[in-house]
């Protein structure tokens, strides 16, 4: 019963047993990775060798390598009911066969090691980046990730060319039959293909990166907001705002919009906290009770003067702006809340208004009223 054919792979028969083989292998694979990871492992750490950085990676190679063999003794195992097939025979069995076009399993397996290898490959680059890199004193980790991601496009896109080659694929006539097509695409696809040049010159440039504090205007159309960047992709960035939200825009918004970058150039940030008081009240007093709850918070920075402005004579009060400098602070709103609340306190305290809207209505007389009295 168990050896009763269930459907074909190829040129093999396969039955329940070559299933249950399937498992069995795959399960002692993934046991013997683990066992080997580890064991490895724990050999480096008694060496005093650091696993870290390169030893990681070849960590990972060498443990994976395991699949590798599972999946040679997996082909092997269906000659338990396909005495006459080879592994050969395997291979160059014809999935699909046309004039043009023929798939076998030797060009699946062809393009998957082209991809195992260029992943080999990518590792090993990143190694050499990081070396490189962080030899400097004034290394930055958004450095590295930008050639990384560089040097990742660029060897999958060599992997993918060479696994239409390994197709035997002609790309001259693939490109020139697809002509029309490419041209309904880039129209169709514009802004794709311009969010995809956006990522590019957000990874060559770098005055975006990882880790970056940047301030996004909304273009007068909407609200503006400060952002935290997580992941610079081919056509997207991933970032953090200050509700812990993450978002995933377009890379335009970060090259056609007007960007501030906290993260670049002075730390320090002029900040204001705008304000109401009483007509009648003393201008002085406040102006000394304002720079004493600036004072008073930790974040402000002292050796910077601080400023107390009469903006405008309202129409509730005296319109007030008072003006420090601080940090550009992925925390700014706290400081300047945590400074508000001082305020109020010392307003409370002595005796200082903030007043509401007020508004005084003079109603006329009518004049044939008046005559009639």
């Amino acid at each position: 019963m168990l050896s009763k054919t269930i459907f074909n792979l190829g040129p093999y028969d396969v039955c329940f047993w070559n299933i249950i083989f399937l498992a069995i292998i795959f399960f002692v694979a993934m046991i013997l990775r683990r066992v080997i990871h580890r064991t490895l492992k724990r050999y480096l750490q008694n060496a005093n060798i650091r696993v870290e950085g390169r030893n990681v990676t070849w960590l990972r190679l060498l443990s994976q390598s395991v699949y590798i063999v599972a999946v040679y003794i997996s082909v092997l195992t269906f000659n338990f009911n396909n005495e006459d097939v080879t592994f050969g025979d395997f291979l160059n069995f014809k999935l699909i066969e046309s004039k043009k076009f023929t798939l076998s399993f030797y060009h699946i397996l062809s393009i998957i090691t082209i991809f195992f290898f260029a992943r080999i490959i990518l590792n090993v680059v990143k190694l050499y980046i990081s070396k490189r890199l962080r030899r400097k004193p004034d290394f930055n980790p958004a450095t590295e990730f930008v050639y990384v991601q560089i040097a990742k496009y660029i060897i999958y896109i060599f992997a993918f060319l060479t696994s239409l080659q390994a197709l035997e694929l002609d790309l001259s006539l693939l490109i020139t039959g697809s002509l029309g097509i490419f041209v309904g695409l880039g129209l169709g696809l514009q802004d794709v293909f311009k969010d995809m040049f956006a990522g590019i010159v957000l990874l060559v440039e770098g005055n975006v990166r990882v880790g970056d504090i940047v301030e996004v205007s909304g273009g007068g159309k909407t609200e503006g907001f400060v952002a935290k960047i997580l992941k610079i992709n081919i056509r997207t960035t991933q970032i953090e705002t200050r509700d812990g939200n993450v978002l995933i825009i377009p890379n335009t918004k970060l090259t056609q919009e007007y960007v501030e970058n906290w993260s670049h150039g002075s730390e320090l940030s002029r900040f204001k906290i705008n304000l109401t008081i009483e007509y009648g009240c003393d201008a002085e007093l406040v102006t000394r009770l304002l720079k004493q709850a600036a004072l008073a918070h930790p974040k402000v920075r002292k050796t910077q003067p601080i400023e107390v402005r009469l903006s405008h004579f309202g129409e509730n009060g005296l319109e007030m702006e008072l003006v420090f400098w601080a940090d550009q602070s992925w925390e700014i709103n706290n400081y300047k809340s945590e400074i508000r609340f001082e305020i109020d306190r010392l307003f409370r305290e002595y005796g200082i208004r903030v007043p509401y809207p007020q508004r005084t209505i003079h109603m006329k007389e009518n004049q044939s009223s008046k005559s009639n009295l």
